[in-house]
């Protein structure tokens, strides 16, 4: 009599980052020594939701054993979320077990953390469900210093593209407003900017006060670029995380209501050009005191989400794959895959749990680690330091045709929302 063979299963949801063909070949090939068949599941959670059985592929050693040097998915992925309606998870069972499949790997962000941990509880004891973590926004409710996969390949190509903007603003004298991707957190604007050098980092974490008004923002980077100015530069660049979308009083831009959401609810931040509006905005302040600056908006995200894996990441994802099949072999479910103090922690499903929003948890910048606080020192803003000392006051104040007090009055409210100046 033969016994019948395990079938894991494997899919990708949400957004592409660096890593994802590793984790699926370390996973496969772990699941096949372990005398496992695997199955690829193509688009995420699309056409299971659909109840369709058709769009797989078996995966095999050979298929997979090379795939780690590439940036992509090869099994695709897509934002289908099959939370929004208990039937929804249902088919996705019902297309799980036709297919044979009775453990499952995802790979994904918040989002389809959450669609696992919804998925496993109605599957009471039907489906084994293990997740990795994947984003390059480095959101994921992971123990502080543990990126998320994707993180270091997304910071180390962004670096690379502001580096030679930076270069190109020095060639140029001009300005460059450069809007990362990021969702809520700044964990890849801020790791970017102060990689590189920017000459100043904004992200919503460091505001006290929400919403945040559109005035504030604009008078941080006009002040940063009047600062830099009477300094004798009149280049620079700006890293802005999208997420400051999200915290902005929703008057200030017209009002966010009519911008598209993604299933999951979230504002589709690509559809606000937070950039172009700054750079306006700045534009006419700076104006307003008789000076004209080039700024150049640009934003940066869909180049950095596909790019090969850099060896940290290769490395780092072969180990989650690995860990995630092991977990599965050893009759473990319900939990995320984590690598802490170089070994393997599985984080219970309930542990990601915002006990108030019932959502996943999601991991912001820490402002008041030291990291943070290093960044601050070396970037160009205005200060209350520089409200104290008399030269740096008088030498913004004489560039825009002001009185060391009425500059002050002006600007003395860029300081005052911000946690930790």
């Amino acid at each position: 009599m033969t016994l019948q063979r395990t079938t894991v299963g494997i899919l990708v949801g949400g957004g592409p980052a660096p890593g994802i063909n590793s984790v699926i070949s370390a996973a496969t090939i772990r699941s096949i020594v372990g005398s496992c068949d695997v199955t690829g599941i193509l688009d995420g959670f699309k056409w299971l939701m659909e109840g369709s059985t058709s769009h797989v592929t078996p995966l095999s050693t050979e298929e997979v054993s090379r795939i780690h040097f590439r940036g992509g998915s090869s099994l695709g992925t897509s934002r289908a979320n099959p939370t929004k309606k208990a039937a929804s998870l249902e088919q996705v069972l019902s297309a799980l077990a036709r297919l044979g499949v009775t453990r499952l790997i995802t790979i994904g962000g918040d989002d389809t953390a959450y669609s696992a941990l919804k998925l496993e509880e109605q599957a009471a004891d039907r489906l084994r469900v293990v997740h990795v973590p994947k984003t390059i926004d480095n959101d994921l409710d992971l123990p502080h210093g543990i990126p998320t996969f994707g993180f270091q390949t997304a910071r180390h190509v962004g670096v690379e593209i502001v580096k030679n903007l930076m270069v190109d603003a020095q060639t140029t004298s001009r300005w460059y407003f450069i809007v990362t991707m990021g969702r809520k957190a700044g964990h890849l604007a801020l790791g970017i900017g102060k990689a590189a050098g920017a000459t100043l980092t904004l992200i919503p974490e460091e505001f006290r006060q929400r919403p945040v008004k559109l005035a504030t923002l604009v008078d941080t980077l006009a002040a940063a670029i009047i600062k830099r100015a009477s300094e004798g530069r009149f280049d620079g660049v700006a890293v802005l995380a999208e997420g400051l979308v999200e915290v902005l009083d929703p008057q200030d831009l017209g009002g966010l209501d009519h911008v598209e959401r993604d299933q999951h609810g979230h504002i589709r931040l690509s559809e606000v050009d937070i950039g172009d509006v700054l750079k306006r905005e700045v534009s006419r302040v700076l104006g307003g005191f008789g000076l004209t600056t080039t700024i150049v908006s640009k934003n940066v995200g869909y180049e950095l989400r596909c790019a090969d894996p850099i060896p940290f990441d290769m490395e780092y994802t072969r180990d989650l794959g690995y860990c995630a099949a092991q977990f599965l072999l050893d009759g473990g479910t319900a939990a995320m895959v984590s690598i802490q103090d170089g070994l393997f922690t599985p984080i219970p499903f309930k542990q990601m749990v915002d006990p108030v929003s019932g959502r996943a948890k999601v991991r912001m910048v820490d402002i008041r680690a030291q990291s943070y606080q290093i960044a601050r020192q070396y970037m160009i803003r205005l200060s209350d330091e520089d409200f104290k000392d008399p030269l740096v006051l008088g030498r913004c104040a004489a560039l825009v045709g002001l009185s060391p007090e009425a500059f002050h009055s002006r600007f003395q409210h860029v300081g005052s929302n911000v946690v930790g100046t």
